[in-house]
């Protein structure tokens, strides 16, 4: 028997699949826990809409994505820090607030998580980072630290 799987299921295959099982097994076991679906035409053609419908907002999501990466790309993100003698920071800049520097000045939204940087900022002058915007998208920029 021909299955859709609803979830992933351990040694088996993963959400979505089409899988060969057993009749007792589908029945008994992956239809009364809701883990899958016989794999009729109305679910074959639910599955392939479903398919088109994530593959057409991946494609949306990447488009953006490239969009950003075309407004990002190479530009210099400045930011304002309160210094000691010396012109070192209290303190390091955190990628937390360089996210919230490209918001503010280009009106992007960026995860923390998303910006990497070589090594950390404890001083004033330019350091070269970058900005993960998708899978397979990224915008190389520059942070500019400044004295308050």
């Amino acid at each position: 028997m021909k299955v859709i799987l609803l979830e992933d299921v351990k040694k088996l295959g993963r959400k979505n699949e089409i899988v060969e099982v057993s009749d007792g097994y589908g029945r008994n076991f992956l239809f009364p826990r809701k883990l899958a679906v016989e794999a009729d035409g109305a679910n074959l053609k639910k599955l392939e809409e479903k398919r088109e419908s994530s593959k057409r907002k991946d494609q949306q999501a990447r488009s953006e994505a490239e969009e950003q990466r075309k407004h990002l790309q190479d530009r210099q993100v400045t930011l304002a820090v309160t210094t000691g003698e010396g012109g070192r920071l209290f303190g390091s800049v955190t990628t937390a607030q360089i996210a919230d520097g490209i918001s503010k000045q280009f009106g992007i939204l960026v995860d923390k998580k998303n910006i990497k940087m070589a090594d950390a900022v404890k001083s004033l002058g330019s350091y070269p980072f970058t900005v993960k915007l998708y899978q397979g998208v990224e915008a190389s920029m520059t942070l500019k630290v400044e004295a308050q």
